[in-house]
């Protein structure tokens, strides 16, 4: 047999802890050393960066070391990767995430537990339960587990409607698949339409309800949309709500929506990828009131959470619900088990083999406390309300949207930009930003005009940082 030294695979005992002591420790030396030059990206383009990856033999022969791959990993990918830690990487929501997250990291890789069965995850089982639990306290569920940790906000969206589907072809057997639509706001996540595709629909069974300019559904067109779809004999299965649009952030009127849903008996999902953060803000947990009422919801913490990618929930109100998707398997999860108390978390997911995840939301709450994610939580929100102020009182830039979480949308007025074309001005200077590693900003659209976007998440980031940037886009502009 080969010596266990020597395979690059990880051995227990004195040996293999002594291995990967070393290289941890290596690991981590690149790591400190990335974090402590700062720069948000080193500018390096596109074409060359390309040259130097596909230079890379990527399945040779004869390997060359643990050591070695890990220099090479530092020199190709981390010396050019996006630093998400900067003040000003703002584009998207990719958030700086917490040190507990990336301690648990560590442990969640060594242990490499698979999330599907008790035999295979035991006591990680009973964490991802008892955290569930704890979040459903939060919502105001009843109290129970049904939950489970999913990779994001899509498979989330996804099982929500998945799990609506087979409630409303349940319940309401008068309808057939070809009946079936599910309703959702115009700015919803695009996941919302995937999920139906996926599903085996066509995009005919997605109805969009025009939003006010804030981005949120308005109620009266909703109402509106349910009645007419009884008039044509379809059937809404589901209306998503969403609370927290990607650009705006927007968050819709749930309570309102809840009324609506059970005048038609109609399963209620909400997706709180981003707006879910606001369950632990002292200040604004009012904007997402009625979440409760929710037949399910979604919820992202590698979003404002601070949680690194991957993490997110998917949380059921009534757990008898999950028998509408759950199976059982001789061979993984046989039903002698559940009779004996063992926990099978594969029949919660549409997953099998799953990742640890709940364990980074658990050590960063245990180590922050909730209290002060509170206070990060309202410091993002009030910090774009005064960057929002800032640039309502610049003759330079204009406000795009009203701040709702942490999103501030914004462009160059058009009085500054002497007839040249506003889309390429605004793509230049994100683009110029970028590449001298100034700046991440996001660019979208809104009322058919390109626009820049800060996605303010990091509680590192102050108000300095964000004038001092529409300072230098405005010396920018001017000297162009």
């Amino acid at each position: 047999m080969q010596n266990r030294s020597q395979t690059g695979l990880t051995a227990i005992g004195p040996i293999g802890a002594e291995q990967y002591r070393t290289l941890m420790r290596q690991a981590v030396d690149l790591a400190a050393d990335w974090l402590h030059d700062g720069t948000m990206y080193d500018g390096i383009t596109i074409d060359t960066l390309r040259q130097q990856i596909t230079h890379i033999d990527m399945l040779p022969l004869d390997g060359v070391g643990d050591e070695q791959a890990l220099q090479e990993a530092a020199q190709y990918f981390l010396k050019h990767a996006l630093q998400v830690h900067h003040p000003l990487c703002s584009a998207h929501l990719h958030c700086p995430t917490t040190l507990s997250s990336q301690l648990a990291e560590v442990l969640i890789n060594i242990a490499n537990q698979s999330m599907d069965s008790w035999d295979q995850s035991p006591s990680a089982s009973l964490f991802e339960q008892h955290i569930i639990t704890a979040l459903r306290h939060v919502i105001g569920y009843p109290t129970g587990d049904a939950g489970v940790f999913t990779s994001g906000g899509t498979q989330s969206n996804f099982m929500g409607l998945l799990i609506a589907r087979e409630y409303c072809l349940k319940h309401c057997p008068e309808y057939t698949k070809n009946d079936l639509v599910v309703v959702c706001s115009s700015q919803a996540h695009f996941s919302v339409q995937q999920s139906m595709l996926l599903l085996g629909f066509n995009e005919s069974a997605t109805v969009t309800v025009e939003c006010d300019h804030g981005g949120r559904i308005l109620v009266d067109k909703l109402a509106q949309t349910l009645n007419d779809l009884k008039t044509k004999s379809k059937r809404a299965f589901a209306i998503v709500a969403t609370a927290g649009t990607t650009d705006t952030g927007a968050i819709d009127d749930m309570n309102a929506i809840a009324q609506l849903a059970q005048q038609h008996q109609v399963w209620l999902h909400v997706d709180a990828a981003w707006g879910g953060v606001l369950l632990f803000s002292d200040k604004y947990r009012h904007r997402i009131e009625g979440i409760e009422y929710a037949d399910s919801i979604t919820l992202d913490f590698h979003k404002q959470f601070l949680q690194t990618i991957s993490c997110g929930a998917f949380v059921l109100k009534e757990s008898n619900n999950y028998t509408l998707i759950s199976r059982h398997d001789d061979y993984l999860n046989p039903i002698e088990d559940e009779e004996e108390g063992l926990v099978n978390l594969v029949a919660k997911s549409i997953q099998t083999t799953r990742r640890f995840d709940a364990l980074k939301l658990w050590m960063s709450l245990r180590s922050i406390g909730t209290k002060k994610y509170a206070q990060m939580v309202d410091y993002s929100i009030d910090l774009a309300k005064k960057v929002a102020d800032h640039l309502d009182s610049s003759p330079f830039f204009e406000r795009v949207n009203e701040t709702q979480i942490a999103s501030v949308l914004f462009r160059i007025h058009p009085s500054q930009l002497k007839d040249r074309d506003s889309t390429k001005i605004h793509r230049f200077i994100a683009q110029l930003l970028f590449d001298q590693g100034r700046a991440n900003l996001g660019v979208t659209r809104r009322d058919g005009h390109v626009t820049l976007k800060m996605t303010l998440l990091n509680p590192h980031t102050t108000f300095d940082d964000v004038k001092q940037l529409l300072d230098n886009i405005e010396y920018l502009v001017n000297k162009m």
